[in-house]
């Protein structure tokens, strides 16, 4: 089910709505945001510590006169609910095949950006009638500490840290400060860091202060999000699709995610291009995304 909402200043200027989902026998809230009309596209913003849906605002705009781009929050990030779940493959797998089969009525195109990528390759191959093409964008498959080289255990052990209740918020408020938050946007999601001003960090810091809000970033980027567990099982789940793939590519990604995106794009039958930008390149150059895509989107 879904009602409307007041429009929001962390949104994409559309129709605020919200969707109520089960999970574990717990009711969950989603929100998502309608804007424009036409074929629909399903925008998913990448999974970070920052994620909501309004990274994917100014796509979402230029898309606007010409489909119906609906943006979603994923659970545990932006507004949607941040309950203090076991957040893992299996719950994302499931919410986007139910949301996806609650909200649209006829095919969709899917544009992911970075971790949501094996998402929707995966609801792709999943249920191939209802996606009709996708595009991502720097796509990854693996989450920060698993990228850095800290083993299963390590990482599970990071986790379990931040999940628990004093140190837990402890630690997540020392990984979340605005200079924190500047660094990191600097070091790998932004190429242009002129962008990063006070009041842009501001409202990211935001975004990362609800109640609830170390649980999910706590999962991604220790690697519990990781839908799949190495680049070859990453690129079988592509070579399974039957729908057009397009992949974009931030020429300064980083060098361990840009060699997986290089070798998903390599992949017979996929189009792909290289635009400025790094992981953040959905939020740092719209008008150079939609340029790139646009005839693939029809």
């Amino acid at each position: 089910m879904s009602t409307d909402l007041l429009s929001s200043a962390v949104g994409i200027g559309g129709v605020v709505q919200e969707y109520f989902w089960n999970w574990e026998n717990q009711q969950l809230r989603v929100v998502y945001e309608t804007l424009g009309t036409g074929s629909p596209i399903l925008l998913l913003p990448a999974f970070s510590t920052v994620s909501m849906r309004s990274e994917m605002g100014e796509l979402a705009k230029l898309l606007s006169p010409h489909f119906q781009v609906v943006a979603v929050d994923w659970l545990g990030f932006g507004e949607s609910s941040r309950a203090s779940l076991d957040y893992r493959p299996e719950l994302y797998h499931q919410f986007l095949q139910n949301f996806v089969k609650s909200i649209f009525n006829t095919p969709i195109a899917v544009i992911g950006a970075g971790h949501a990528a094996s998402y929707v390759l995966q609801l792709a191959v999943n249920q191939p009638d209802v996606v009709s093409r996708i595009v991502l964008l720097a796509p990854t498959w693996r989450g920060p500490l698993p990228t850095m080289g800290a083993s299963q255990q390590i990482a599970g052990m990071v986790r379990g840290l931040v999940r628990s209740p004093i140190l837990g918020q402890a630690l997540y408020k020392l990984n979340t400060t605005p200079s924190f938050l500047s660094l990191m946007y600097r070091r790998h999601v932004y190429a242009d860091p002129a962008i990063l001003t006070p009041s842009f960090i501001q409202h990211k810091w935001r975004n990362t202060q609800k109640p609830g809000a170390r649980f999910a970033p706590a999962a991604f980027v220790t690697g519990n999000l990781d839908a799949v567990r190495s680049q070859a099982d990453f690129l079988a789940l592509a070579k399974r699709l039957s729908v057009p793939l397009m992949v974009i590519i931030g020429e300064s990604s980083p060098p361990k995610s840009k060699a997986d995106m290089e070798a998903l794009a390599a992949l017979p039958g996929v189009k792909s291009a290289v635009i400025p930008g790094s992981l953040g390149l959905h939020e740092e150059y719209p008008a150079v995304v939609i340029e790139a895509v646009q005839d693939f989107l029809g």
